[in-house]
């Protein structure tokens, strides 16, 4: 398998399991949206961390996020509509999607200042019989980057309460090392 066809395969994938998610689910981060992280040594880091899949242009569902959680007052109500946002066609095309994905961290995470020390790491990633191990390089996002917004009012709908002084990572797979992992039957 190429590195482009195992990139493809990744992303419809995780489009696919997002959907489920979103549809049957009611957003819940499913066990392939929560990837191990492993340091470049194989220790592992975390047994599991929500990361996002952001467009490759991430501005009119980071518009609408946004403008979803300024306009509405009451949390359930933001839910609902960042819900029916995200169930429609969101994740239909899983090539308008960028291959770095992103996590948000709290302040004072523990977890946040380990990854701030790796230049890169591993995500391994199972569900429905299928496993991804993606060693990526790893850097803390600045705020005014595209993809960071995004993450920040995804979450938001979520949790409206969330504040600015957040931690957003970006995970970028080397798609020559990435691997396609055979589940035991």
């Amino acid at each position: 398998m190429t590195p482009e066809s195992l990139r493809e395969r990744f992303l419809i994938w995780q489009c696919r399991i997002r959907q489920i998610a979103m549809r049957e689910d009611g957003g819940r981060p499913s066990e392939g949206m929560r990837p191990r992280i492993e340091a470049p040594d194989g220790e592992t880091v975390s047994e599991g961390v929500i990361v996002l899949l952001v467009r490759s242009d991430p501005a009119e569902s980071t518009d609408f996020f946004e403008f979803q959680v300024r306009k509405n007052h009451d949390p359930n109500e933001v839910y609902q509509k960042g819900l029916t946002f995200l169930q429609a066609t969101h994740y239909h095309r899983a090539n308008r999607f960028s291959d770095q994905m992103t996590a948000l961290f709290l302040p004072g995470s523990r977890l946040a200042a380990e990854l701030a020390g790796l230049e890169t790491c591993r995500l391994e990633f199972r569900q429905f019989g299928q496993a991804y191990r993606l060693p990526c390089a790893v850097r803390e996002m600045r705020a005014d980057e595209p993809a960071y917004r995004n993450t920040l009012w995804h979450n938001r709908l979520f949790n409206t309460q969330l504040s600015d002084d957040v931690r957003i990572f970006g995970f970028k797979p080397d798609w020559t090392a990435a691997a396609l992992l055979l589940e035991p039957s």
